[in-house]
């Protein structure tokens, strides 16, 4: 069975830069609990499941911030998933082929082979 992506940002945290201050990456907004519990039920059903988020990306996560050292990035998120979720969850920035879904503010999802968009498309950014 593949894993589960889901984006930290906008979608399991809510945002709170620019609205609450300059971007930190170790800093994460509160928990959105629709999201919270439905990554719970993932999880009580032996799903795996992975933050998805580019906090964790080598090259830069925000404008002006270089990642050279991600593990207290990690840390957050790993401190943060167990707080809100139960469990400290593995974050990537990466898709390979176990990825069975992904949620996430910013994805538009396309027809298959077609590069159409399908089920509507994005709502507005916040940022």
């Amino acid at each position: 069975m593949g894993w589960i992506g889901v984006d930290l940002d906008g979608t399991l945290a809510e945002h709170y830069w620019p609205q609450k201050g300059p971007y930190e990456p170790t800093r994460i907004g509160d928990p959105i609990p629709a999201m919270v519990e439905r990554v719970r039920g993932w999880l009580a059903e032996g799903r795996e499941v992975r933050i998805f988020t580019a906090r964790v990306g080598l090259i830069g996560s925000a404008p002006g911030f270089d990642n050279d050292d991600i593990d207290p990035i990690v840390h957050a998120i790993w401190e943060w998933t167990e707080k809100y979720v139960g469990h400290r969850l593995d974050a990537t920035c990466m898709k390979d082929y176990k990825m069975i879904e992904l949620w996430d503010d910013r994805a538009v999802r396309v027809v298959v082979n077609t590069g159409e968009p399908c089920c509507g498309l994005p709502m507005k950014a916040l940022y």
